[in-house]
């Protein structure tokens, strides 16, 4: 079966869950840098709780865009890291974290004018 992005039952569709996640992006471009324990990446990415931290962890994990190390301690510490099919990704999506920046100013004024229109529509 060839993929198919617009059919219901296209597998493509879970992998464009994951790069639309915005937690899973900000992990991915974290780890890009650098390897990072759990309470590091929480620290790190602000307004993460921790359990979905760790949802998001399992399910880059699952897909096999990061690593999971554990390092035998009292107690065990957990380490993540990218893998090659993780930094394929990261790479996809940094532009699009550039062009958030980047634009941000116009995206917001352009919420402000909508608002404001949509608020004398209903006056």
């Amino acid at each position: 079966m060839k993929p198919d992005v617009y059919a219901a039952n296209c597998p493509t569709r879970q992998i464009l869950d994951r790069v639309g996640d915005k937690w899973a992006v900000l992990i991915l471009l974290l780890l890009r840098e650098e390897p990072m324990r759990f309470n590091r990446l929480r620290r790190t990415i602000e307004g993460i709780s921790q359990k979905m931290l760790s949802q998001v962890l399992k399910s880059l994990e699952r897909d096999g865009l990061i690593r999971r190390h554990a390092i035998a301690t009292v107690p065990v510490t957990v380490e993540y890291s990218i893998t090659q099919l993780g930094l394929t990704l990261a790479g996809a999506v940094d532009p699009l974290r550039d062009w958030a920046e980047q634009n941000l100013k116009d995206v917001l004024s352009a919420q402000r004018r909508y608002d404001a229109q949509q608020k004398e529509e209903a006056a």
